[in-house]
């Protein structure tokens, strides 16, 4: 996972925050959701920020006025989506249970399916939405079976994949009602992977194209990215539905949050086993499970690799997980008790991925205005939210 930073966090005072705490800078937010927006615009696709990634709603409103509507992984995010975000809704899940089906047939725009069983079987509720609103569409998702993931638990399309369709066992006479296809193969990747991914899609998929209303996507887009090729995206939308006559939907969820956003949390004790450590207020496990999970190194503002400037430390969590370690950086002085550390780039899936093992703290929310200064907590997190997810 790479680091990018569009704002310089080096100029907010730390001191003015609770510890730890998201800090989301809302100009860059802003500069994201203008270049999705310019990309919509230049090639007819309509783009839905995708709430699995980034979900802080406190910024539906913004969200809203640059892109068309919110894509969902459930019946949650869709209710968030419906509730705070307008626009259009759209819902994939792996499966689907009865009673939350029925919820989402109820608020959602596009239904996406992950399987033709699933989507034969409940042929009744489906009948029974369309009765009460026939604008309401449906889709399947297609495994076109073309990864372009490097790490294998991110890769919708690796051997065995329960994500998706595989042409060998999509049943063609099933098609009826469906009105589109999805797929996702992408993670933070630039235009080329999306391009070598519709030549698999086109070429297993296509005869069923004259046959689709629309084709999504998926996610996965670092579109506003510095170095993304945002012309040769849009030429290829334009090219796919001028030539399959079918509206293209994207739904990007790190490129609305990428670069946006920071984690400030503070060093509890310093201690020495075999390497200097510092345990931090903060977690890997708890609020940042993507260093564990990917694997990556979160990047720290003034801080380096190990070896570059003079002080090594091992961070880690607070948490009773042995391996509930950050990583291993360099400092220019020793650090000391009750230093704020800056982590980089922790707007997109931190907050919505964060767990009280341990009973550990959630880090506070903030809106920071990079412009202005200002400077406002919107959430804070206590022992009522722990315990109100437990009985």
């Amino acid at each position: 996972m790479e680091i990018h930073q569009f704002t310089d966090f080096s100029r907010l005072d730390t001191a003015r925050l609770p510890s730890p705490c998201y800090v989301v800078d809302e100009v860059a937010v802003e500069r994201n959701l203008r270049i999705l927006a310019g990309v919509a615009e230049a090639s007819g696709a309509k783009v839905l920020s995708a709430l699995k990634a980034f979900s802080m709603w406190h910024f539906a409103p913004l969200v809203s006025r640059y892109l068309s509507g919110t894509c969902a992984s459930g019946l949650h995010e869709a209710r968030l989506g419906r509730e705070h975000y307008g626009g259009e809704v759209h819902v994939f899940g792996a499966a689907y249970s009865e009673p939350d089906l029925a919820e989402i047939l109820a608020i959602a725009d596009h239904v996406v399916f992950n399987s033709c069983g699933q989507w034969q079987r409940f042929q009744p509720q489906v009948r029974a939405a369309l009765a009460g609103r026939p604008e309401l569409r449906f889709g399947l998702r297609i495994n076109p079976e073309h990864s372009e993931g490097a790490v294998p638990i991110y890769d919708p399309c690796a051997p065995g994949s329960r994500l998706g369709i595989p042409l060998s066992q999509l049943d063609e006479r099933a098609l009826e009602g469906i009105s589109g296809l999805h797929f996702h193969t992408l993670c933070e990747q630039d235009f080329p992977p999306l391009e070598r991914t519709l030549a698999a899609v086109e070429e297993r998929f296509g005869h069923l194209l004259p046959r689709m209303e629309w084709v999504n996507f998926g996610g996965g887009h670092h579109i506003t990215r510095p170095d993304y090729q945002v012309d040769a995206l849009v030429a290829c939308i334009r090219d796919f539905a001028a030539r399959h006559r079918v509206q293209v939907y994207l739904e990007p969820g790190e490129a609305v949050a990428i670069g946006t956003g920071a984690l400030v949390t503070t060093v509890l004790d310093t201690t020495w086993n075999a390497v200097d450590q510092a345990i931090l207020d903060t977690s890997a496990t708890c609020h940042m499970p993507d260093v564990l999970e990917m694997p990556y190194r979160p990047g720290i503002l003034g801080a380096g690799e190990p070896g570059e400037r003079g002080c090594d430390y091992r961070l880690g969590g607070l948490t009773c997980l042995a391996g509930d370690v950050i990583g291993d950086y360099s400092f220019d002085a020793p650090l000391q008790v009750g230093q704020r550390l800056v982590f980089q780039d922790m707007a997109h899936y931190t907050m919505v991925k964060t767990t009280t093992f341990n009973g550990t703290r959630l880090p506070a929310i903030a809106v920071w205005n990079s412009q202005t200064d200002e400077l406002r907590v919107i959430r804070e997190f206590g022992y009522e939210d722990f315990r109100g997810r437990l009985s």
